[in-house]
């Protein structure tokens, strides 16, 4: 097991008196190297759920485990840490930085880490290239289509060879053939590099493919 959620719940402060519960006790396992689909009506909880899984926001209560770490009893710099090594992100609108290239999307990720240039580069151009895009190292992203940038996002969340990936809606905002595309290049990577996926998704035929799909109503986990 990779992941592991015991009753986690989320609440946001509205006023003093009012308080608005996203999650209602979630508990949640998901093994190593598996495709897993969140699914749901919008405002279920499901992209709530994906970020504290990523360490992006704290539970109000309950745990998180992963890779066998309580996540939420590190300190900062160590959570810090902890995300930037074992969790890579995927998100429906890729968040690439405007002035950078393809490529130096990709080593900006693994340079913070420390890692060194020359490995870092070699590692980013090996990864464009498995995701197709070999001949697209020095555009921007502004010379980039939104499925060509969403590749140079899930190169992005492998390059500090992660335990875990994170996608919230990685096919939200494509077209069915860039959809399709995103898809299969997903499940080629967890297949070569033995990945786990966690997925939030409202695309039934993503969802479909994906070795276990998880259903959220209204803060729940349901049948």
């Amino acid at each position: 097991m990779i992941i592991k959620t015991v009753n986690l719940v989320k609440e946001y402060q509205i006023s003093k008196e009012k308080s608005l519960r996203v999650l209602n006790g979630i508990n949640v396992e998901i093994n190593e190297g598996e495709v897993v689909a969140i699914v749901g009506p919008s405002g279920a909880g499901k992209s709530t759920l994906l970020h504290l899984i990523g360490t992006l926001d704290k539970p109000t209560s309950g745990e998180i485990s992963i890779d066998g770490e309580n996540v939420f009893k590190l300190s900062g710099n160590e959570l810090a840490h902890f995300r930037n090594t074992k969790i890579g992100f995927i998100f429906q609108f890729h968040h690439l930085l405007p002035e950078f290239t393809a490529l130096e999307n990709v080593c900006i990720a693994a340079m913070i880490s420390g890692g060194s240039m020359k490995s870092v580069e070699q590692k980013a151009k090996l990864l464009l290239e498995e995701v197709g895009l070999a001949d697209r190292l020095h555009h921007k992203p502004s010379e980039l289509s939104g499925g060509e940038a969403q590749r140079v996002a899930i190169a992005r969340a492998l390059i500090n060879s992660p335990k875990v990936v994170l996608a919230d809606e990685p096919t939200g905002n494509l077209d069915t053939h860039n959809s399709d595309d995103i898809m299969e290049i997903m499940f080629d990577l967890r297949k070569k590099y033995q990945k786990t996926f966690v997925i939030v998704t409202h695309n039934e035929k993503f969802a479909a493919m994906t070795d276990r799909t998880l259903k959220m109503v209204d803060g729940n986990m349901v049948p």
